[in-house]
């Protein structure tokens, strides 16, 4: 029997029947992402169901030295999750781990398994009256453990968090195959270092999230969507800042779309309808939710008389049923799908500090505009926590080798104004493969040896998820 062969037999046998793929058509979609990035074939597709198992693949992988890389919903943004094509990888997917453990209404947690559609977590939160606040484009297709290993955001962060604030406690199989159970429902809890925070971000590189215990809230019993128009987006943080004072903490979701990407949507899905009389350079789509029953309407009326007596705006429509909010909602998901329509463009996912956003758009896109007239800027994203998607079409007609070129150029003048602005070249969306190279010339020598400093003890093989956020060490 060949290396490969009992490979694949010893591999069946922990998993028991569809418990490993190896037929080519059968993995295709294993290497494909939602961006239609694609990787290598990898040696197989494992499909564990339990803790157990996954346990036992990674502890046999350990042994024989055989590299894997944990696969969720397929929604990341940065090649972290494919398997790569230098090196063949076992994937390890967590599909078929897709349980509710324990929803628990008076302490406000549940413990999942790390497949679990982050859909399915909401829709148990709603069934218990409480509500899980992580918000996602991606949201019926990707997974809590993608969610916890990337550190997901979305659009609901100013006032909720990040996933790092919505983990109480993490159940993790380590890179030699032990499992880490820290899956305590505790809101507080002061016992030396907290582990968690090791693998909420690490991309896969420290473990594979197995369970989670997520924090829930009350359910919203009232929310109020309105789409703001403004003139600038020195105007858009002005209202934010009204905003926050106006909604009594009270928002939920505060987002830039500048005309460009309501166009997109539109093209993208026609059945949208222009939502304003006249078109305005730049919008915000912002959200009020409160859990008891306040009187939303007034707050949002105070904010709109603010905003129009200080000039911050020029016009508004505040949804007025729940039909109305979701296709209001929908130009946010629509002009995603029409960037994806124009073809290859650069994504990027930058993080800078709120006060700065105007003068950091302003400086890129004059930057950018210089260095290629005819490229389309598309700048939008999630005001409230700094985060913008500085995405950049090219000029239609060029060649392939010829865009990627342009592309890169681009992205690395675009970083090095992030840099200049003390911001982060990754909000949301985490480094993998396609922001290493961007990452390593930023970071700073103590940052390095702290993180190869970790990967080397947890992971001192170099077998779990190699070559994502650090470069594979020299062979």
């Amino acid at each position: 029997m060949t290396p490969q062969a009992a490979l694949l037999d010893d591999l069946a046998t922990l998993l028991g029947k569809g418990g490993l793929l190896t037929e080519a058509d059968d993995m295709e979609r294993y290497r494909v992402d939602w961006p239609g990035h694609h990787g290598a074939e990898p040696l197989a597709v494992a499909r564990p169901s339990t803790t157990r198992q996954v346990a036992d693949v990674v502890g046999y992988c350990h042994r024989h030295d055989i590299p894997l890389v944990p696969q969720g919903g397929h929604s990341g943004l940065v090649g972290g999750a494919l398997p790569d094509a230098d090196h063949p990888e076992l994937v390890v997917s967590l599909e078929r781990m897709a349980a509710i453990r324990h929803v628990d209404p008076i302490n406000f947690t549940m413990s999942v398994d790390g497949g679990c559609i982050l859909q399915s977590v909401k829709d148990a939160a709603e069934a218990a009256d409480c509500d899980f606040p992580l918000s996602l484009g991606a949201q019926g297709s990707c997974q809590i453990g993608g969610n916890v290993s990337t550190n997901a955001g979305g659009l609901n962060v100013l006032r909720y968090g990040m996933m790092r604030q919505l983990v109480l406690g993490l159940e993790v199989v380590l890179p030699d195959g032990r499992i880490y159970n820290g899956m305590k429902a505790l809101h507080k809890n002061n016992t030396g270092y907290d582990l968690k925070q090791l693998f909420i971000g690490a991309e896969g590189t420290l473990g594979i999230v197995t369970g989670a215990v997520l924090k829930l809230f009350p359910r919203p019993q009232v929310s109020r969507t309105a789409l703001l128009a403004c003139p600038n987006v020195d105007a858009v943080l002005e209202l934010y800042a009204l905003a926050r004072r106006s909604c009594c903490d009270l928002l939920t979701a505060f987002e830039l779309v500048p005309r460009t990407c309501l166009e997109l949507a539109m093209e993208a899905a026609p059945d949208l309808r222009d939502p304003l009389d006249a078109p305005a350079p730049v919008y915000v789509l912002m959200e009020v939710a409160a859990s008891g029953p306040l009187d939303l309407d007034a707050m949002i009326e105070t904010l709109f008389e603010r905003g129009f007596e200080a000039g911050a705006l020029t016009d508004g429509v505040l949804a007025a049923s729940e039909a109305q909010a979701r296709n209001l909602w929908h130009i946010r998901e629509a002009m995603l799908e029409g960037q994806r329509n124009r073809g290859e463009h650069l994504r990027t996912d930058v993080s800078i500090p709120i006060s700065s956003l105007s003068a950091f758009h302003q400086c890129a896109s004059e930057e950018i505009q210089a260095l290629c007239p005819q490229a389309t800027i598309i700048a939008y994203g999630h005001i409230g926590d700094g985060n913008l998607h500085f995405n950049i079409l090219p000029p239609p007609g060029l060649g392939a080798d010829e865009r990627s070129t342009l592309l890169h150029e681009l992205e690395e003048r675009l970083f090095e104004i992030v840099d200049d602005f003390d911001g982060s070249i990754s909000a949301e969306h985490g480094i993998g493969r396609f922001k290493q190279s961007a990452f390593m010339e930023m970071l700073s020598e103590p940052e390095y040896d702290i993180m190869r400093g970790l990967k080397h003890l947890l992971d001192p093989r170099g077998l779990m998820s190699p070559g994502r956020i650090l470069p594979r060490p020299a062979e």
